[in-house]
């Protein structure tokens, strides 16, 4: 006979019920918090492209006649690094101590001369200016007589490897090593771009695989992404940090990496039956895909494209230093020319991203490139007889994606891309049927010691000190925001109201019904005290008798103006004039339509003076205008 079941099994069953329950509910949480904090992240990260892009726009209205490749280095990188200077004659004009104890290089290099490099990273050592110089002048020799696009089959080796953003985090360049083993001829790899800025260990990516380019031309395959790009690097970070680790010889490495960058192929086609392309990124709708495949044997051209400053080898290549500029701004009298359709075509390689949407749209999220769909992926397959594109240059959380039916895969290979934990990272390895198989990682030295819900906490926070940080810098704007909701000057206001006022001033796109109670304080009848966004958040050593509104400004556009003052400061000691940054700040005051007061420039210009020697240290000025957290609120448990 059966029984019935008793009463404890019973509580026991629904016990089990609860706690799986809860446990989903748990489990849900932390994923919409870990998913909402990317988005912050990411969200944050094009708004700032977007500024990069408005910044240069900038540039070009202060130096309306003067090509853009000459504003920001001068003497030139011919005069800085003559095209025709011999390796041996930087040993005589740079000498090595005795004291260093670094890798020495002797050219052609070895793998013995990669694992001496890559010994030397790992205990974080410096390899020798000298070294540097001579690589990068090897490198620049090689990139030149290879075209935009590369050629690789998968009939000499058992797989290919391609690998996606780094952005400077040389642990993660290790471990793909370590898992996959050293590029050889039976080891082949395609890197696709994006490997400096952001990280702290940009220059030793970039030595590391200058090096095995050397010694393995045709089995390792380098892309440019958008950040080989000098301007980018003076925002991003890598300007910095070559300047810092550099200091006698910064100036000439840097010219000679903005050379290098500029030889850079685009894209990789891997096999000659054009089964599988891996790029960069897709182009345009086909029409320009069609004039760009017209065009493999020629260089991209320079940033204003013109024929009167576009440098050419013998080969005919027209060589690009950024992409970031074009010819049709303000004050522009130069005549139109073909090379500024080539430049489009390839900012939009180098810049754009795919979508589930049809169409072709452009992406404004970034302010460069544009969105493409299913549709256009098809109709360009169908046109070249592609079966897949291999693209990297946009965030996954996983590491890659697959999009478009299959057709599109994203690669991400840089973990802990935002916050240690943030996100894996992943690389694709390609059989000879080329049936892409991912690899996942992530470099941790303290994720392993956290449960799930400290290290969504530990994203959660960081993202939300950054949203915070951009909200004080748009204060002004966004105080005005609520008081048209704010009709009986209460100083409270809906969600509703108050989410509508955030996005129509930070057009960030982000669930801010669903952030509001991280951001802001509420009143028991559920409105929010909108003036409370800002209670948590000042202006790093604050500064007397300034205008508000000028030290908020100030801090909103301190990042483009280090890159203005980088054109100044030719020298890069970090010492700008006191006229100089009155002249400065009014020129990109008046471009921006901003009001500024000569009294209280000149307050804010002598209080940032602090020795008294008519010259800025801009460092102490970026400091001066930084946003800090009065209070550091633990991240929600």
């Amino acid at each position: 006979f059966l029984s019935s079941p008793s009463p404890n099994a019973h509580t026991a069953h629904q016990a089990a019920i609860l706690i799986q329950n809860w446990y989903r509910f748990t489990m849900a949480r932390l994923e919409m918090r870990r998913r909402y904090s990317l988005s912050i992240f990411q969200s944050i990260e094009y708004a700032d492209e977007q500024d990069q892009l408005q910044v240069f726009s900038t540039l070009l209205f202060f130096f309306p006649f003067v090509p853009v490749s000459h504003i920001f280095t001068s003497p030139s990188v011919s005069q800085v690094v003559d095209e025709g200077l011999y390796l041996t004659e930087f040993e005589k004009k740079i000498d090595v101590p005795d004291s260093y104890y670094g890798p020495r290089l002797s050219f052609p290099l070895t793998v013995e001369d990669a694992n001496a490099l890559l010994h030397a990273f790992r205990n974080e050592q410096l390899l020798h200016a000298r070294y540097v110089l001579q690589l990068l002048c090897e490198t620049r020799r090689v990139l030149k007589e290879m075209p935009n696009i590369t050629h690789l089959s998968t009939s000499y080796s058992k797989e290919i490897t391609v690998c996606g953003d780094l952005h400077g985090n040389l642990d993660d360049l290790l471990l793909i090593f370590y898992k996959n083993g050293l590029p050889s001829e039976q080891n082949r790899y395609v890197f696709n771009g994006d490997f400096v800025d952001r990280g702290k260990n940009s220059m030793e990516i970039l030595i590391i695989l200058f090096a095995f380019l050397l010694i393995y031309p045709n089995d390792l395959h380098l892309n440019r992404g958008n950040h080989e790009d000098y301007i980018m690097n003076l925002r991003y970070g890598f300007t910095k940090e070559v300047s810092k680790k550099y200091k006698d010889h910064g100036q000439q490495i840097l010219c000679l990496l903005r050379d290098v960058f500029s030889w850079l192929p685009l894209a990789t086609i891997i096999d000659s039956k054009d089964r599988i392309r891996g790029l960069k990124s897709l182009m345009r709708p086909p029409k320009s895909v069609r004039d760009r495949q017209d065009q493999l044997k020629e260089r991209i051209p320079t940033t204003r494209p013109s024929k009167h400053i576009a440098n050419q080898n013998v080969a005919g290549k027209t060589q690009h230093i950024s992409l970031l500029g074009s010819a049709e701004h303000s004050g522009s009298s130069l005549p139109p020319d073909p090379a500024l359709k080539e430049w489009k075509q390839i900012l939009d390689i180098l810049w754009s991203d795919p979508r589930s949407q049809n169409g072709c749209t452009p992406n404004k999220c970034r302010g460069g490139g544009c969105y493409f769909g299913p549709d256009v992926t098809a109709k360009l397959f169908e046109r070249y007889n592609l079966k897949m594109l291999i693209r990297s240059h946009e965030f996954k959380p996983e590491g890659y994606e697959i999009s478009h039916n299959g057709k599109v895969i994203t690669i991400f290979s840089a973990s802990n891309y935002y916050e240690e934990g943030s996100n894996r990272g992943a690389y694709i390895k390609l059989n000879p049927e080329l049936i892409p198989r991912f690899v996942q990682y992530q470099v941790s030295k303290y994720t392993r010691r956290q449960n799930l819900r400290e290290r969504v906490g530990t994203i959660e926070s960081s993202a939300l000190k950054c949203l915070r940080e951009k909200i004080y810098a748009h204060r002004s704007e966004l105080t005005s925001a609520f008081a048209q909701y704010d009709l009986n000057g209460t100083g409270r206001i809906s969600v509703n109201d108050w989410a509508a006022a955030m996005e129509s001033v930070l057009q960030l796109e982000l669930p801010w019904r669903m952030l509001h109670s991280q951001l802001a304080q509420t009143t028991p009848d559920g409105e929010v005290d909108f003036m409370s966004c800002f209670y948590d958040l000042k202006i790093g050593q604050p500064i007397k008798e300034v205008q508000p509104a000028l030290v908020e400004t100030l801090c909103r556009y301190r990042r483009d103006l280090e890159i203005i003052f980088n054109v100044i400061d030719k020298d890069h000691s970090g010492l700008i004039s006191l006229e100089e940054f009155g002249q400065t700040w009014k020129l990109f005051a008046s471009h921006l339509g901003i009001d500024v007061y000569d009294e209280s420039l000149d307050k804010l210009v002598l209080s940032i003076d602090y020795n008294k020697d008519g010259h800025i240290d801009f460092n102490e000025f970026l400091e001066a205008f930084h946003v800090v957290h009065r209070l550091e609120k633990k991240a929600n448990s």
